[in-house]
């Protein structure tokens, strides 16, 4: 059962949710709101971390942005290492999905000494991912223009509740290697609300200078890098890219997921994480 809590910290008020027992393990996604039904995501960690699941600046019931710069990658890292303080622990590890995962390889880069791991799924060290033909997000792909067309609608706050909901599935299924697993994880306890104005600044801004591959040497704790084989927004070979240029890094693939092995191939992710205790 997830906990709702409230951290003050020199850098704001930032909400997140925590179950589970164990070494602390922290996650959040850069466009994500998270509630108390927690995250499918997260699950597994919990049967061996005490996982602590964070709205970033801007999502949920966390502090706003007062300039936009505020919710790039580098201000994200500061934000938590302001939370880690104000929580009173010296060190954490931390993982992330998607773009989530592009934040871990961030804090790996910015700030390694407050981690005792990372853990960085489904994700990618530059922007050139959005110019492989096999990702959604690459204007040669057969899905681009419709992937835009709900980006800008999820962003406009007049689009109804039922058409977000619609447009919800049309996008996550572009992501699933099996419509079955989407409709089963629909009936399951789960949160992750994409935050538009977040988003917006990660697609519009940030990612247009986004490469941090040069810099992908200087992380120096255990790294555990995963993929879903046929992940349609970040291909395999970025996973495999970041695993070659981090030093201390393991590779998992998942061979019949494509952007969300935690759900696709559930039980094979429980005994991933299991590995990296």
């Amino acid at each position: 059962m997830w906990e709702q809590r409230f951290i003050e910290t020199e850098r704001g008020t930032f909400e997140y949710f925590t179950a589970g027992q164990g070494d602390p393990l922290a996650t959040t996604h850069l466009y994500m709101a998270f509630d108390d039904r927690g995250s499918l995501l997260a699950n597994p960690y919990t049967e061996h971390y005490k996982f602590y699941l964070i709205n970033t600046r801007g999502a949920g019931n966390s502090v706003k942005a007062e300039v936009e710069n505020q919710l790039n990658m580098k201000e994200g890292v500061k934000d938590l290492e302001a939370i880690r303080t104000a929580l009173r622990l010296e060190k954490w590890a931390f993982a992330g999905h998607s773009t989530g995962g592009m934040l871990a390889l961030q804090y790996g880069i910015d700030a390694p000494h407050s981690l005792t791991k990372l853990i960085a799924g489904c994700a990618a060290a530059s922007k050139e991912y959005g110019g492989h033909k096999d990702s959604i997000y690459c204007s040669e792909n057969k899905h681009f223009q419709r992937i835009v067309e709900i980006m800008d609608a999820l962003n406009d706050p007049n689009t109804p509740r039922e058409e977000r909901q619609k447009l919800g599935f049309e996008w996550a299924l572009m992501s699933y290697y099996s419509e079955d697993k989407l409709k089963e994880a629909i009936n399951r306890p789960n949160s992750g609300r994409t935050v538009g104005e977040n988003l917006d600044y990660f697609r519009k801004v940030e990612v247009k200078n986004f490469d941090l591959r040069t810099q992908l040497k200087n992380i120096n704790v255990p790294s555990y890098i995963y993929a879903g084989r046929h992940d349609a927004q970040c291909p395999v070979d970025f996973s495999l890219e970041m695993a070659e240029l981090i030093p201390q890094s393991q590779l998992f693939i998942f061979e019949e997921s494509n952007h969300n092995p935690f759900i696709e191939e559930e039980e094979k992710f429980r005994e991933f994480v299991k590995s990296t205790l």
